[in-house]
């Protein structure tokens, strides 16, 4: 069963699509490190940091709107800097009174806790560019190419494939109660029981989830290695890059320390 609902490529023929992932992996590291290393306030240089992006964003085709719904996944991360608000020492703005305790709102820890969030929305849209306009595969093989462990970069290739094998897994469970499933034909009638039963239902459901692809990752890897494997996947080695990609290579390089110059000059 095909689950390609889980995979983020998206083929295109843009110039982000059509350059080499060795490029595109260095390019969108430095960039999440140059947004890791501004300094809080740098506002200017935030502002350019999410024109660069959403201008990839509309070079690789992809639409602003589709990358925008992916970064949501930042929000977790933008909520638990929320209490460096009242942490850092500062110019009070606000006071708040919560049973016993007074929690103050400060200037730098609102400056910080935007800076915080800013940094965060725009790294994600760079990783959501880079997994959307570069095949899984690919991206595997220039990470060996840069010279990433290859234990690490195993790990990342099984993990990849086994949450295909974990979502078949689930979708068959889910085929399988649907089946056995009963259905009231009265307008209005609630099928199951309630909330700690459906609860016990979903932990079962879990479990049951949990030794099945356990069980069949047994199979898979056993199958994998009476073919040969050896804790490595071997593919054929990617090209030389030519000129034009250590041209893009060295100016995009080079517009970040500019930009991460820039920020601490601010």
């Amino acid at each position: 069963m095909h689950v390609h609902y889980l995979d983020p490529y998206h083929h295109r023929s843009s110039p982000v699509h059509l350059l080499d992932p060795r490029v595109k992996l260095l390019l969108a590291l430095a960039f999440i490190l140059t947004c890791a290393l501004t300094p809080p306030g740098a506002w200017p240089v935030y502002i350019l940091l999410l024109a660069l992006v959403l201008s990839l964003e509309i070079l690789s085709d992809l639409g602003i709107s589709y990358v925008q719904k992916r970064s949501l996944l930042a929000l977790p991360f933008i909520l638990a800097a929320f209490p460096v608000i009242f942490t850092i020492r500062g110019e009070p703005l606000a006071s708040f009174s919560i049973a016993s305790w007074t929690l103050t709102a400060t200037q730098p820890g609102v400056e910080r806790f935007i800076s915080i969030a800013l940094k965060s929305w725009i790294s994600v849209q760079a990783a959501v560019v880079l997994a959307a306009a570069t095949p899984f595969p690919a991206l595997l093989a220039a990470m060996r190419a840069i010279r990433i462990p290859r234990l690490l970069v195993a790990i990342f290739g099984l993990m990849w494939r086994y949450l295909f094998v974990l979502a078949d897994e689930a979708l068959r469970l889910m085929r399988a109660r649907a089946a056995r499933s009963g259905q009231s034909a009265e307008p209005g009638a609630k099928t199951g029981g309630g909330l700690a039963w459906r609860a016990r239902v979903t932990g079962g459901m879990a479990g049951n989830l949990f030794l099945r692809a356990l069980e069949r990752s047994d199979r898979i890897y056993m199958a994998m290695v009476s073919r040969g494997y050896d804790g490595e996947v071997r593919t054929i080695p990617l090209p030389a890059l030519d000129s034009k990609q250590f041209t893009i290579l060295f100016l995009g390089l080079c517009a970040l320390v500019l930009l991460l110059l820039l920020a601490f000059v601010l």
